[in-house]
């Protein structure tokens, strides 16, 4: 596929195969580096690749970059439920959110969903969930009966690690800190926003930063069961942004200057609110953005990102923004080079396709 080519209009299917490589299994990081900022960093330029470490980020940045990160906390948002009859359910919850009590319709992945049906209670401690529909093999609405859902996380929830972290030891306790953003600051996240994760207090104060929150969901792990990348669907995935860090944003880029946005996350939340043009503003929203090769970009400059899985809906966006040609040569070059992959792996710092 060529690297300026526009999936958006191509009158043939473009298929997942296109966003293919080959990855070994030991290559899928099981933990993160002992410190944040020592996982390595490849930095794609016009003159070549230049292998370094997250921590010195600042020192390959453009002049007057503004970084925008996701401040979303991931919420302990796997869990199991019980059935009166015993049988067990481990439900990831959808959008785990505030104010979701007796009476709130609320979604969930449910594995072992094909056994439960409209109408079946299910509950752990004081959290009592009544089945609302008789859904698909894998997402499921509920009605809460007793409890609250957010609260019944934080006690009984497990981090939702990714399916393809695999260790038999399973989540240990460093992972409530590690799988966490530093400058995370409100619950929402059913996974981590994983290019954040490299950075430390001190990276932080080294960067001019403006926060905003994309509450990520389970669809991040679907994967891209289509023949062509355009039927491809995540969930709406709710957006917010604060007045003051909307401005912060639109200035920078009224002058010109570079906005780094640290993970896919970012990036579709600042295309959609900047979409055609569109000026940023204070807003509460949701997006279902799925980027392409052909977007044009509205908003961002550069991109921080973790490497993501092949045939991954988060690996076509960085092919869309920075030349899918250019991108899987680099994703070869970080196999080659031993770099570690996925969430708790390394990352990849770019601008747009030259």
């Amino acid at each position: 596929m060529a690297d300026r080519i526009d999936v958006r209009h191509s009158a043939r299917p473009v298929g997942p195969d296109a966003f293919d490589y080959e990855l070994p299994h030991d290559r899928i990081a099981q933990h993160p580096t002992p410190v944040r900022g020592d996982a390595r960093m490849m930095v794609l330029q016009a003159q070549g690749v230049v292998h370094t470490h997250a921590r010195t980020i600042d020192e390959h940045l453009p002049p007057g970059a503004l970084v925008v990160v996701n401040a979303s906390s991931v919420v302990p948002a796997r869990m199991d439920v019980q059935r009166a009859d015993g049988r067990a359910f481990e439900l990831l919850w959808c959008a785990p959110a505030v104010g979701q009590g007796p009476g709130a319709t609320v979604r969930a992945w449910v594995r072992g969903g094909k056994r439960l049906r409209r109408g079946d209670i299910v509950a752990t401690g004081a959290l009592e969930l009544r089945c609302d529909d008789d859904g698909g093999e894998r997402e499921r609405s509920f009605v809460v009966v007793a409890g609250d859902v957010l609260d019944a996380c934080k006690r009984d929830g497990r981090v939702p690690l990714p399916p393809y972290i695999t260790r038999k030891d399973g989540p240990v306790p460093d992972d409530s800190a590690r799988y966490q953003t530093v400058y995370a600051d409100r619950d929402g996240s059913v996974a981590a926003p994983t290019a954040g994760l490299h950075f430390d207090e001190a990276a932080l104060a080294r960067l001019d930063v403006v926060r905003l929150h994309l509450h990520v969901g389970p669809g991040t792990f679907s994967p891209m069961d289509v023949t062509d990348i355009r039927e491809h669907r995540v969930g709406a995935e709710r957006i917010e942004i604060e007045a003051a860090a909307a401005a912060r944003i639109e200035s920078a880029r009224a002058s010109g200057r570079p906005i780094v946005a640290v993970g896919t996350t970012v990036v579709r939340a600042l295309e959609t609110l900047g979409k055609d043009g569109a000026s940023l503003h204070e807003a509460v929203t949701s997006t279902e953005l799925v980027i392409v090769p052909g977007h044009r970009f509205a908003v961002v400059t550069h991109l921080l990102t973790n490497f993501h899985l092949p045939k991954s809906s988060l690996l076509m966006l960085v092919c869309a923004f920075a030349g899918t040609e250019r991108v899987l040569a680099a994703y070869r070059e970080a196999v080659a080079q031993g770099y570690r992959f996925y969430s708790y792996g390394d990352c990849m710092l770019t601008g747009g396709a030259p």
